[in-house]
């Protein structure tokens, strides 16, 4: 898979995730097989002011590249200036938030909320193109809700504007993540688009992610809550579609060991205090199915420091 002149040598990517896909998770997921992936999304206007944090979540590995730094906002001038940041902190990609469906973000005229406007997404992408030569990519959704369906009106306004790829998630702002997943809309977009599309909503195992490939005619796949503590569905995936292998899944220990690597990672680039309370929610994702993985996942609500991990792990392991 092509976007622009960044080749995915396996077409499929990690979704952004605010609050999830910080570095440590990026270069998890890339380990087991994600072809490329994004950053937390980042707010345009924030960077104008130099808000550290803001420019924090747009770090980038040596080892996680391509990868592409995603950016929100609506005014064409400050997405622009967002998207040159973008480039200079090493950004192969700079991804367009079409699609968060978040009050504090669609409220504001960003995010999902430009799903209403096909021309001014045209305006955003032609101002963000003009600014970098890096591919420009945009991440959608069906609509803004069932009486706004317009994801092939906005894809087909930034083709016309220069967009290096389309990613589609296929539900409106008003289902959030709720009901199922329009294959149809992806398909639709496809097909009236010459550009690079990669399909994303409810890919979570073989099954569903043929279904998607196969139905809507995508290029690729972008996947995001099934990644969540089980970062091993992109290696299950790749092996299948590249050897028509079906892997087997990772042990009760083998999940314990990965989930382990994944905080000391957390813990290194953040520090112990910060990334212990950041990591919880991690935690509670990879114990889900243990046995008496509810009151794991409540211990895990709690752990402060790495030493209380390893005692979680322990204890978990001597229920299995």
């Amino acid at each position: 898979m092509k976007i622009g002149n960044v080749e995915i040598k396996t077409p499929l990517a990690l979704a952004p995730i605010a609050g999830v896909t910080d570095m440590a998770f990026r270069q998890v997921c890339r380990s087991f097989g994600a072809g490329y992936v994004e950053t937390e999304m980042v707010s345009a206007k924030a960077l104008s002011f130099n808000d550290k944090k803001s420019l924090e979540l747009m770090e980038l590995a040596d080892d996680e590249h391509p990868c592409a730094i995603q950016i929100f906002g609506s005014e064409p001038d400050i997405m622009a200036d967002a998207a040159k940041l973008a480039a200079e902190k090493g950004a192969d990609i700079v991804d367009i938030n079409m699609g968060c469906p978040a009050p504090k973000i669609a409220n504001n005229g960003s995010g999902s909320a430009l799903m209403k406007n096909p021309s001014l997404c045209g305006e955003i992408v032609q101002a963000v193109k003009s600014a970098v030569d890096v591919p420009v990519t945009v991440k959608i959704r069906k609509g803004f809700d069932e009486n706004t369906l317009t994801a092939v009106d906005v894809a087909k306004e930034c083709e016309k504007n220069g967009v290096d790829a389309v990613i589609v998630h296929g539900r409106t702002r008003q289902q959030y993540y709720s009901g199922q997943c329009d294959l149809d809309i992806i398909k639709a977009v496809k097909e009236n688009v010459s550009v690079t599309v990669i399909g994303n909503g409810d890919v979570r195992d073989i099954k569903s992610a043929e279904k998607m490939l196969d139905y809507t005619g995508c290029d690729g796949l972008m996947i995001a809550r099934a990644a969540l503590g089980s970062p091993w569905i992109f290696k299950t995936l790749k092996e299948y579609f590249e050897k028509g292998i079906i892997i087997e899944l990772p042990s009760p220990e083998q999940r314990l060991k990965i989930m382990a690597d994944h905080i000391e990672l957390v813990c290194k680039y953040k520090g112990e205090k910060m990334g212990m309370l950041q990591s919880r929610k991690q935690i509670s994702w990879y114990l889900k199915g243990f046995r008496g993985a509810a009151a794991f996942r409540n211990e895990a609500g709690r752990v402060c420091t790495l030493d209380d991990m390893y005692a979680l792990i322990d204890r978990v392991l001597n229920t299995i």
